[in-house]
């Protein structure tokens, strides 16, 4: 049995090769896989044709490397004796990345270019295209970007991250560029047209998607440099042997300035800063020279490269001829102006001079004096130090310090009309410290001391006076509370006075109006009882009507008559026992309110009458 075995098994091995070799020998089959393409190297032609000179790869049937490759699946006819079949991987492009490619054959590359142009091959998939269509050898403006790619690899050599370092070059180059935010990209070109002599950089040029067209570029007359556009924030597919990318960051104008923005390429220089300015030229945006329009407050792309901008504050400018040095150091190569009075004494000032500098005027300061240092140093300097110096001719060094103010005015009209022709306002010109000679300071003190002490003894004299008049003050106020007693005394007084004279006079009224009307009722009254004594004494005589109304009075009063007790005269005793008489009556009730009248008869008797 194992001797069998020992026979099968190489037959069975044997038939198993031959299925498989076979096809391979007799039918020329060959397997490409779904991640590979084929390579074909023809060993020999039946013809005798050979490649033509310069040619690597064979278009038409030649011996050695073929354009066409081999797509996954089973190729027939390709007998080993005929051809040599290598299997590579498909290139792969990964996210991120660019891929560079080098052709080893083509049409040679024109002597202004460096680089061959872009060929319609299907990236670089059909290199019979790139060969048919005149593709051209060497580096490729064209590149490749992130995806799988079956490449001849006999043709085409492709540089990615991975291989890099192999073809000295840097991983960091073969990725998609990345602008980051608040930069700007400043693009210099390696192939295009050469700059024409006097220029700087290439002009703005539309149409090729930021550089990423290389192709479109170079027909669109694109210039090898430094390019005028720059390139936004984002990520771009950039070909590192078509550009160089630097990048800086955005201009910012900050609050409180504009940007004049001063170009060195652009269009033709067009003056439109129109006749009457005829120092200096503005032109519009685009064009070569200082641009009409600033730049306001905010960030900007600007190519720092091909254009300056000079930052012009629209806020105050202090600036000081003296020691001291504002944050914006445009004064810091000025100092304390020397001068020479008319009286022939020297000495030193201090001044501030404020100005102001419209954004609508800022193009025309710069375009006429090129920066606002130059308008400080070759503008303001001289107004301001030359006006002081000639003004101090005239003027004793007493003047400048009793009438500073006078001064400080007469140099404000004056330098603000030499500012007016510059396009510039002088907001104020302001004296600081006046420091005269030594000896004249002396003497204006010892006089500034005496005239102090003048006027401190004047105050002290007006404050003894003050003080005088504070203790008749005080005086007057401490007897204050008894002169108000006194006036409101007085005060009392007098309404007393009249209040007594107004009751007495209503008194005096009133009596005389009683007094009137009680005479008045008497004369009625007695007139009516005249009346009635006549009438009566008409009807029952005079006599009669007499002895009527006495009677009628007696009843009316209750007069007694007769007496209670009698006293006769003839009996000595007869007083006392009146007396007792009338003790008696008053002790069994009568009256105490009655009383006694004594009278005498013409006997000489006394009659006691109660009544």
């Amino acid at each position: 049995m194992l001797d069998m075995l020992i026979i099968v098994v190489p037959i069975v091995l044997l038939l198993l090769a031959g299925i498989v070799i076979l096809p391979g020998v007799i039918l020329g089959l060959v397997i490409i896989g779904e991640r590979q393409v084929g390579i074909v190297v023809r060993r020999f032609a039946f013809n005798g044709r050979s490649l033509p000179a310069g040619r690597l790869v064979a278009l038409n049937g030649e011996p050695g490397y073929q354009a066409d490759t081999l797509a996954p699946g089973w190729h027939f006819g390709y007998w080993s004796w005929m051809y040599n079949v290598t299997k590579a991987p498909v290139t792969v492009i990964p996210q991120g990345e660019i891929g560079l490619v080098v052709a080893a054959s083509g049409s040679p590359v024109p002597p202004d270019r460096i680089l061959g142009k872009v060929i319609d091959c299907d990236n670089f998939q059909n290199a019979r295209k790139f060969l048919t269509n005149g593709g051209e050898q060497g580096r490729q403006l064209m590149i490749l970007t992130a995806g799988s790619y079956r490449i001849n690899t006999a043709l085409f050599t492709v540089i990615t991250k991975h291989n890099s370092p192999v073809h000295g070059m840097s991983p960091e180059a073969l990725g998609v560029h990345v602008i980051h935010p608040d930069m700007v990209g400043i693009i210099t070109t390696m192939d295009g047209k050469p700059m024409p002599e006097g220029e700087i950089a290439g002009l703005f040029l539309p149409g090729h998607d930021n550089y990423q067209n290389a192709q479109a570029f170079i027909d669109a007359g694109g210039q090898r440099g430094l390019q005028e556009q720059v390139l936004l924030s984002g990520s771009w597919n950039l070909n590192p042997w078509f550009v160089q990318v630097e990048q800086v960051p955005m201009t910012e104008i900050p609050i409180g300035h504009v940007g004049v923005v001063i170009s060195f390429i652009g269009k033709a220089h067009v003056d439109i800063s129109g006749s009457e300015f005829k120092h200096g030229d503005l032109v519009n945006e685009g064009h070569k020279g200082v641009w009409a329009t600033p730049l306001y407050p905010g960030k900007h792309p600007i190519n720092t490269r091909v254009m300056r901008i000079e930052l012009v504050p629209t806020t105050n400018i202090v600036l000081n001829w003296a020691t001291r040095t504002e944050a914006h150091n445009y004064d810091s190569r000025l100092s304390s102006i020397n001068v020479r009075s008319r009286d022939g004494f020297a000495f030193s000032l201090d001044v501030s001079q404020v100005i102001h500098i419209s954004a609508l005027e800022a193009s025309k300061v710069i375009s006429r004096v090129g920066s606002v240092q130059n308008l400080v140093d070759h503008v303001l300097q001289p107004i301001v130090g030359n006006y002081f110096r000639n003004a101090g001719q005239s003027y004793t060094v007493l003047d400048f310090l009793s009438d500073r103010s006078e001064r400080q005015h007469e140099a404000s009209e004056h330098i603000n009309r030499a500012l007016r022709t510059y396009d510039v306002e002088g907001i104020d010109t302001l004296i600081g410290d006046i420091i005269p000679p030594a000896e004249l300071m002396s003497t204006l003190t010892d006089r500034k001391i005496a005239e102090e002490q003048q006027k401190t003894y004047e105050v002290q004299q007006a404050a003894q006076q003050q003080r005088q008049q504070l203790v008749r003050e005080t005086a007057l106020a401490d007897i204050q509370q008894e002169v108000v007693k006194s006036e409101q005394g007085v005060t009392i007084a007098e309404l007393q006075a009249q209040a007594y004279i107004k009751q007495a006079n209503g008194e005096a009224e009133a009596t005389k109006l009683r007094a009137q009307g009680e005479a008045d009722a008497i004369r009625a009254r007695g007139e009516a009882q005249a009346s009635a004594y006549e009438a009566g004494a008409s009807a029952m005589g005079a006599q009669s009507f007499t002895a009527v109304q006495l009677m009628q009075i007696i009843g009316e009063r209750g007069v007694r008559i007769i007496p209670d007790v009698m006293v006769g005269g003839q009996n000595g005793n007869s007083m006392v026992e009146a007396l007792l008489g009338i003790l008696l009556t008053q002790q069994l009730g009568g009256s105490a309110s009655d009383q006694v009248r004594l009278t005498t008869d013409p006997n000489g008797a006394v009659n006691g009458v109660s009544g």
